[in-house]
């Protein structure tokens, strides 16, 4: 297997994902992501008849986020009709995993130039009606197809239970998170990355993240009332079969401690990212100097009733194919669906929470489904250069009990 360098990354400010409300809600989702790609053919001098394939990750594809949008936003971009896009899902981890897809293109030797990413316009989807998946199991078909459907909020509270993590706990973190973020933000941590996003008519509509509340107290989160108690009772199937009966068919007695809301959730948002990765050999006849190697890349699955705890198995399999362990990891991306991911994520590995989303994370910043894992890819390494460290790991959680990861190297 060769090598896959990493060139670049860029993304795009993250929008309040509200129709009307956010910045970027009327912008066209091919569009955006199609915005970063000019911008890394800008910044690189990208021959766009030489990319072999554009990946991008994006969750909800219907609709104007529909009809392969990779490629929708490749041609978008003006890039060269000779070039090709492919989409990709894995739901919260598509972006992560369309870097990894890109990058096992390039290291099989079949790729030398791919440009690996992802888009969610959340101001669109939450539009659009929820869809239910295909039935898994027939000898129990509704208690199953609950489990996958189970919404992640109450997978939250119902994890955090199991796991004895409390309200402090989490409130601290989304605290930390909001004020991690306000230091980044106003130390210019994000700007390599940035690149604005413009109308139309040629108004800027956004060239800097909008969610951050850094005006946030632990005061305040206390006082605010947990979000998902109230879908307990809410019918899963069509015969009426709710979160609370799931839960108390699964563990049965167990009594949820809600504690997970809108401050210690992430944040519904708009948002675009890409990375160039290229083989060693095309990197050098562009004259390119790489930023980092990816080194090892893995998929992982856990219990799907539980959704969001396939972050730590993911790890150690990525280590694993490494060769590394949890200490050779110098920082850590680690994406924060909810506090009780990374907060998990550090028990269960015994992980140093000051190597853990220095900048914050998803609680500040917001969540763009499809983008994020490309998004917190190249924060960890505009972060690892600006700290002088060699080693980082970017996982995530997935709807469906899954969790890709990845460990990059710089040079």
């Amino acid at each position: 297997m060769q090598e896959v360098w990493i060139i670049d990354a860029a993304r795009t400010p993250r929008g309040i994902g509200r129709v009307g409300k956010g910045a970027l809600s009327d912008i066209h989702p091919q569009r955006l992501l199609s915005t970063v790609l000019r911008a890394l053919q800008e910044r690189n001098d990208l021959k766009t008849e030489e990319v072999d394939d554009v990946v991008a990750g994006c969750s909800q594809q219907s609709g104007k986020q529909g009809a392969c949008i990779a490629r929708m936003a490749q041609l978008d971009a003006g890039w060269a009709d000779t070039s090709t896009g492919m989409t990709v899902s894995r739901f919260c981890g598509s972006g992560l995993s369309a870097v990894n897809v890109g990058a096992m293109g390039i290291g099989a030797g079949m790729q030398d130039l791919v440009v690996a990413g992802g888009v969610e316009m959340m101001s669109y989807t939450s539009t659009l009606p929820r869809t239910v998946g295909p039935l898994l199991d027939a000898d129990n078909t509704h208690l199953r197809e609950a489990y996958v459907q189970m919404n992640v909020g109450v997978a939250a509270d119902v994890i955090a239970t199991l796991e004895g993590i409390t309200r402090e706990d989490v409130d601290k973190l989304g605290y930390e998170s909001q004020q991690r973020a306000a230091h980044a933000i106003q130390n210019g941590h994000f700007d390599k990355s940035l690149v604005p996003v413009y109308r139309d008519d040629g108004t800027l509509a956004l060239d800097k993240e909008e969610f951050p509340r850094p005006q946030t107290t632990l005061e305040g989160l206390a006082g605010l009332k947990a979000s998902f108690e109230a879908m307990m009772d809410n019918p899963l199937t069509d015969d009426g079969l709710t979160f609370r009966q799931v839960i108390e068919k699964r563990w049965p007695g167990m009594k949820i401690n809600h504690m997970h809301h809108a401050g210690n959730s992430s944040g519904v948002v708009d948002g675009a990212a890409g990375l160039i990765l290229a083989s060693p050999e095309y990197a050098r006849a562009q004259g390119w100097k790489p930023r980092a190697r990816i080194l090892a890349m893995a998929n992982a699955g856990d219990n799907p009733e539980l959704v969001l705890n396939a972050p730590v198995p993911a790890a150690k399999k990525v280590l694993k194919k490494a060769g590394m362990n949890v200490s050779d990891i110098e920082l850590f991306e680690v994406n924060e669906a909810f506090a009780v991911v990374p907060l998990k994520f550090m028990r269960d590995l015994d992980v140093d929470p000051d190597k853990v989303n220095v900048n914050g994370g998803a609680m500040a910043l917001g969540h763009p489904i499809g983008a994020t894992g490309a998004i917190i890819l190249g924060t960890l390494l505009d972060e690892m250069e600006r700290r002088d460290l060699s080693v980082g790991m970017a996982t995530m959680c997935a709807a469906g009990g899954m969790a890709p990861a990845t460990i990059i190297e710089r040079f």
